[in-house]
This record gives structure tokens, sequence and C-alpha cells, in this order.
């Protein structure tokens, strides 16, 4: 699928403590909440980890990025469902073989209750998309 300026894009993911447990690993980010259940038995995921959501879209269309920012609303717990909505801001062609792409996204769970906004912007090299 090739994109284009106006598209939105929606996806949806549900957290496991396996994630929460990998992500620590990978990470080192070994805060107490994400290790230590709530009262419900829920770990806290990590904010880079629920980050990962919008970054699919460039993941999926070949994107090198070169900024993003993230708007952290309010915490993810493990069996959240997380709805990723990105829009496509900008798909622009540009003489050197290169198109430049930035996107917005919104990320709510199952309450529909915002958990993460924010902005990408990157370019896909020549037939890459």
């Amino acid at each position: 699928m090739t994109l284009k300026t106006g598209d939105i894009i929606t996806f949806e993911r549900t957290f496991t403590v396996k994630d929460v447990e990998l992500f620590t690993e990978i990470s080192g980010d070994e805060g107490i909440h994400h290790k230590t259940p709530d009262e419900q038995g829920r770990l806290v995921i990590q904010g880079l980890l629920t980050a990962t959501l919008p970054t699919k879209v460039g993941g999926d269309h070949n994107v090198l990025a070169r900024t993003m920012n993230f708007e952290f609303i309010r915490p993810v717990f493990t069996g959240d469902t997380i709805i990723c909505e990105v829009k496509i801001d900008q798909y622009e062609k540009q003489e050197n073989n290169r198109t430049a792409i930035t996107s917005s996204f919104l990320c709510s769970n199952q309450k529909d209750k915002p958990v993460l906004r924010g902005t990408f912007a990157g370019v896909i090299l020549a037939n890459q998309d």
C-alpha cells in the first residue's frame, strides 16, 4: 500500500506481562512499577513500549525516522488494548529520490481514554514503499 497525505491507519495491540518482561530486559527500564503488580494484578507498561505502536507504521513503510515526539497522557497496564490512529500529515516526493513523511498519532485505551499522542517525521528512500 502506497501512502498519501490524509491517510489514516488504525491498528490495536493488547499488552501482556511477557511484553513488559522482554522490554524490561532489552531496555533496562526496571522501575518497580514495571516489575510489581498493582492491587489489580497489572503491571505498568513502559512508556517507550507503548510508543512502539505508532512506529509500526514506520516499520511497515520503511521510514527512516528523523524526529519523534511523544506526550504520555496516562499509564497503560498489562491487559489493556491500545488503539492507535496514525494520520499521514505529509507525504511528499523530493528531488533526491526520497519521500518526506510526517505523521501525527493518538493512542487510546479500550475505554476510549487517550494514553499517548505525538508526531513523527522521516524519509522513505526510493523503491522502499
